[in-house]
């Protein structure tokens, strides 16, 4: 099963590229933050945005995304192995 995942946007790597470093429940990962409709990428900084493989495809608000992470947690072992697949692959 594939999720999207909320995360908060905690530092733009590349602006060129559109890529910013997400953090998802202590994981930090670096996602491709193309497909979002913002002006400046800057000013996603602290934002949530909903993450499915490699890509912030979303902007979200904060009560959702609280709320969703919570739902996520009491799902269990998909959520735990979501966390775990994007441990092993933030290195890429």
């Amino acid at each position: 099963m594939c999720l999207a995942i909320p995360g908060r946007v905690v530092e733009i790597l590349d602006e060129e590229d559109q890529l910013g470093q997400v953090d998802v429940g202590g994981v930090r990962r670096t996602v491709s933050l193309g497909l979002l409709d913002v002006a400046d990428l800057r000013s996603l900084t602290g934002s949530w945005v909903l993450i499915h493989v490699g890509f912030a495809i979303s902007q979200i608000d904060e009560d959702l995304a609280l709320s969703t992470l919570r739902l996520l947690e009491q799902m269990g072992a998909d959520y735990e192995r979501e966390l775990s697949e994007m441990s092993a692959s933030a290195g890429e």
